[in-house]
């Protein structure tokens, strides 16, 4: 159990922008074993090569056969769709999982415009490279869900971790967040989920994680002495007297006519003084989580390292050795962002 207490980062980018479709931005990664042998990274890249104007984001792929080396993949795996509310301009944070029929299913963080509350998508695939949208939405709440991960229960369903925000009367666009905290949801047949009772993990629990936690992903014990362990991802607000800069995201200008460019204002947000780290819990079910501090951090604004001002939106996997392996989206003091890694070792 001891080796989910220690992660140690791991040398160098896993992913960084290399291309048109993602040399503006690169983050929230999703792993799975590919069946040929070695790893299959999803991730979201925003560049100049978009499917449409006022595009976002769209889910990439990168393949290893060690997971440490990553090459792109031709082309796009999942693209928003212009004509589809709920999924017009964004798509990030995919989380996979293979089905009963022997396929893939990948779950997705969907954005339309500010408005519209984020949802929970899904596409099918049958060669982890050609997807196909799947219609409707899996899973929503009133002021948004995102930052999704997926895990396989022991009883034979599945369970959905993701942030719900809530906000005031103003909504999504112009109002202000009142909290981003940790939810879940069940599925039996991978398509309707069940809201489960209550929270997982409520922000605001310290300053490092006063304005809301972007992603939380889980691994799901082999047995009865070990416990579940969730890796989660919160931000921390500006320092006081600072102003704090609207996100285009929550900007109906920007999303309505694409004239600003979003990557240039998503990053400019970013580095306005905000901080992510990567925290770890425990729980003996699943459902009741225990904080057990900072695992991944950077050194700060104006210091070196790839994840020196952010660490976030990570997805886990374990290794043939035993141990766990977290990729994670990182952004140094220069406003770059990466895939960046780090695996547990024995203390």
């Amino acid at each position: 159990m001891s080796r989910f207490y220690r992660w140690v980062k791991e040398p160098g980018p896993r992913i960084a922008g290399s291309r048109d479709l993602d040399h503006a931005k690169v983050q929230a990664p999703g792993v799975i074993e590919d069946p040929s042998g070695g790893f299959r990274l999803f991730y979201t890249g925003i560049g100049r090569g978009k499917p449409f104007a006022a595009c976002q984001g769209v889910i990439l792929s990168a393949f290893s056969e060690d997971g440490l080396n990553f090459s792109p993949d031709d082309g796009i795996r999942v693209a928003p769709d212009p004509d589809v509310d709920h999924g017009s301009l964004r798509l990030l944070a995919p989380t996979l999982t293979t089905t009963a029929a022997g396929s893939w299913r990948m779950y997705f963080e969907s954005r339309g415009q500010a408005q519209t509350p984020t949802v929970i998508g899904s596409a099918i695939s049958h060669d982890l490279l050609h997807w196909e949208t799947e219609a409707g939405i899996r899973f929503a709440a009133a002021g948004g869900v995102g930052g999704p991960s997926f895990v396989s229960l022991p009883d034979g369903r599945g369970r959905l971790y993701c942030f719900e925000s809530r906000f005031d009367q103003a909504g999504p666009a112009q109002g202000k967040r009142l909290s981003q905290s940790v939810i879940s949801a069940v599925t039996s047949d991978g398509l309707c989920f069940e809201r489960e009772p209550g929270y997982r993990l409520e922000d605001g629990y310290s300053q490092q994680e006063d304005i809301g936690i972007t992603s939380a992903d889980v691994v799901v014990p082999r047995s009865a002495a070990e416990p579940w362990v969730m890796l989660y991802s919160a931000w921390q607000d500006l320092p006081p007297g600072m102003q704090r800069p609207p996100h285009p995201s929550n900007d109906p200008d920007v999303i309505d006519d694409g004239g600003e460019d979003f990557a240039t204002a998503s990053i400019a947000s970013d580095m306005a003084g905000y901080r992510s780290r990567i925290f770890t819990a425990t729980s003996t079910d699943g459902l009741t989580w225990v904080r057990q501090g900072c695992v991944i951090e950077g050194r700060g604004y104006g210091q070196a390292g790839i994840d020196a001002v952010h660490a976030e939106d990570m997805s886990l996997i374990r290794l043939d050795d035993g141990g766990v392996r977290m990729y994670y989206a990182a952004c140094d003091q220069s406003g770059n962002w990466c895939v960046a890694s780090a695996r547990t070792r024995e203390l």
